[in-house]
């Protein structure tokens, strides 16, 4: 084999030397740096993307924070209406209430003055009824017509017994 042979050593030498410098010079000059250019190009769009995506987070955060604000303060109003809304138709309540007891208790007063008046007259007819009644009766059982002062006067000496 000629590789082991020590004739061959020196020209090996050279030519490992020559492709080496050769091959360390394409890579350093062209194929590094294009490699280098891609690997900082890549690197800028990660630090780009990792910087939009921290912006956004805080935007998210910020339209969260404003969310909530604002949904905290539509509660307190939304309570605030509700509150007033109960106020208002409990006052309306009382206020119809208080009408209805005025005017249920006129016109129970009403009704028991009319109650009153009926009664009166019904105790007027009832003395009229009794004393017509009483004459008739007496007609039948002595066979002629009573004396009507003495018909009201028991007829009003009965009622008087009876607490009318």
């Amino acid at each position: 084999m000629p590789q082991f042979d020590p004739a061959f050593f020196a020209p090996q030498l050279f030519w490992l030397a020559v492709t080496f410098l050769t091959l360390y010079f394409l890579m350093s000059k062209v194929a590094l740096p294009k490699i280098g250019a891609v690997l900082d190009e890549r690197q800028r769009k990660i630090d780009d993307n990792l910087d939009k995506a921290a912006q956004l987070k805080a935007e998210a955060e910020a339209a969260v924070a404003a969310y909530e604000k604002a949904l905290a303060e539509s509660r307190a109003h939304a309570q605030s209406v509700i509150k007033e809304t109960t106020e208002r138709l409990s006052k309306q309540a009382d206020e119809r209430t208080r009408e209805l007891g005025a005017k249920l208790a006129d016109q129970i007063k009403a009704g028991e003055a009319r109650i009153a008046s009926a009664k009166v007259t019904a105790l007027a007819n009832v003395r009229d009824v009794a004393v017509e009644v009483a004459g008739a009766v007496l007609g039948r059982l002595v066979g002629g017509v009573a004396d009507q002062g003495n018909l009201d006067a028991a007829v009003t000496a009965a009622l008087k017994e009876q607490g009318q």
